[in-house]
């Protein structure tokens, strides 16, 4: 599900902010001796925390439902895990960077979920939205400068992605068969009372 978010997401910038321009889109992590080699135009990708998303949990079950509408089997709900991206740009000019940086937040601005006809694979067959945030403020817990720092390279200009992908994969549980149409009939004995 992961590759088919970053499968999502680099057709996304290619067809919206590139629009077949000579940029590379990649998802490497940009420490400081891969920033060393980068030798043309780029938009990183660098997926650098992944969490469950606690206020999406459900309870209960789900129906499964045949084809005349009877339940045939019951699943837990989707649960909600948070892909959270580093974007950068990489070019030879701060300033072509910033223009490419604008494009970007302009284009994921424009969704509160991936565009429907994008998704792809098992992100398409759950049928269910998969929500984005761009450039939200970091949680208390975490700051772009820990992620810089870990990576051991420079502080840079960079948009934050959050993407809230539904992960169905849990048991199935049957369901019985349904309740027909039968009357039950029910006499009270004699002598049950006094």
């Amino acid at each position: 599900m992961i590759h088919e978010v970053d499968d999502v997401l680099r057709s996304l910038i290619r067809a919206e902010v590139l629009e077949g321009g000579q940029v590379a889109v990649v998802f490497d992590a940009p420490t400081r001796e891969w920033a060393a080699k980068v030798n043309a135009p780029m938009v990183n990708l660098y997926l650098y925390d992944i969490r469950e998303d606690m206020r999406r949990r459900e309870r209960g079950l789900h129906n499964e439902y045949d084809e005349r509408g009877v339940v045939v089997a019951r699943r837990r709900p989707p649960r909600y895990f948070k892909l959270s991206y580093l974007i950068t740009a990489w070019t030879k000019r701060p300033e072509d960077e910033h223009r490419l940086l604008s494009s970007l937040l302009a284009c994921l601005l424009r969704y509160e979920a991936l565009p429907p006809a994008r998704l792809t694979g098992s992100l398409a067959e759950i049928g269910a939205a998969v929500p984005l945030s761009i450039a939200l403020p970091p949680p208390e817990d975490r700051s772009f400068a820990d992620v810089w720092s870990a990576l051991g390279g420079e502080l840079k200009p960079s948009l934050d992605l959050v993407v809230s992908v539904p992960v169905t994969a849990s048991p199935r549980y049957p369901a019985g068969p349904p309740v027909g149409d039968e009357s039950l009939d029910v006499r009270l004995g004699e002598g049950l009372g006094t």
